[in-house]
């Protein structure tokens, strides 16, 4: 696993493993969390077939905002032709991603390897 120089925000660690572009989140996933993480995140979903992985454990607080970053990325990485998987493991940001449907669209792994060891995209159809 190779790390990659760290953006500019405390809620957002980059490294790749496996062919994956790690996206791991941290702390509070609220509003302002979101303005601070669109830019990295447009910016690692704007190239052809991104493959990616958002990793949600660290997360301590996920609101709405949350939930509109993993929609849009998501359509982007579906536009892109790409393929999105998500680890989450915390009750509550589980609970509220089967509340609003986004489980179904895209499936938490409970950890990185089980993410990783998928042999295909997670993601779905739009």
């Amino acid at each position: 696993m190779q790390q990659e120089s760290p953006p500019l925000t405390h809620h957002l660690r980059v490294h790749q493993d496996r062919g994956h572009t790690v996206l791991e989140l941290h702390g509070e996933i609220d509003i302002a969390a979101a303005v601070e993480l669109l830019p990295w995140l447009d910016r690692v979903t704007a190239h052809s077939h991104p493959r990616i992985v958002i990793d949600l454990r660290p997360v301590e607080f996920f609101d709405c905002s949350g939930l509109r970053l993993l929609h849009r990325v998501r359509a982007r990485v579906l536009d892109q032709g790409g393929e999105l998987r998500l680890v989450c493991a915390h009750p509550l940001t589980l609970r509220v991603l089967r509340v609003t449907g986004l489980a179904r669209l895209l499936p938490p792994h409970p950890t990185l390897d089980a993410a990783l060891g998928q042999p295909e995209a997670t993601s779905g159809p739009v």
